[in-house]
């Protein structure tokens, strides 16, 4: 994967690749504006923990992306418990679903959805 992700990267400068794991990724606290998560929560031991880390991770006002779903085979996270781990976590959430079929490549029946959290958006907790 980090082959792939250098290769996408090409010549540009001030890119860089961890390997690590995403529950306790090994990084500096508060060094980050954006932390981005695809399809990786759901696979956490503790989805609420590895949230927290994620977050630390943030520099202040900083913004959780996280694109996540629950799949028709019912593995996943559904948005609803997704926004709930991030309100939880006392963040603001704000859901987008994405069931175009453009962000897939095709049509979609199962719950796919991106949760922003960033500290001073509109909403709750913010």
């Amino acid at each position: 994967m980090l082959e792939r992700a250098r290769a996408k990267a090409g010549d540009h400068s001030g890119v860089s690749f961890v390997l690590g794991d995403a529950f306790a990724p090994p990084l500096p606290e508060a060094a980050y504006d954006v932390v981005l998560c695809r399809h990786v929560l759901w696979a956490m031991p503790d989805p609420a923990v590895a949230l927290g880390r994620w977050v630390e991770l943030l520099v202040p006002g900083g913004t959780l992306l996280l694109v996540e779903g629950r799949w028709s085979d019912d593995v996943g996270l559904s948005a609803e418990e997704t926004v709930s781990l991030v309100e939880s976590g006392g963040r603001p959430a704000a859901l987008t679903r994405l069931t175009e079929a453009t962000y897939w490549g095709r049509d979609v029946e199962d719950d796919r959805y991106l949760v922003v959290s960033a500290r001073g958006s509109v909403g709750a907790g913010g």
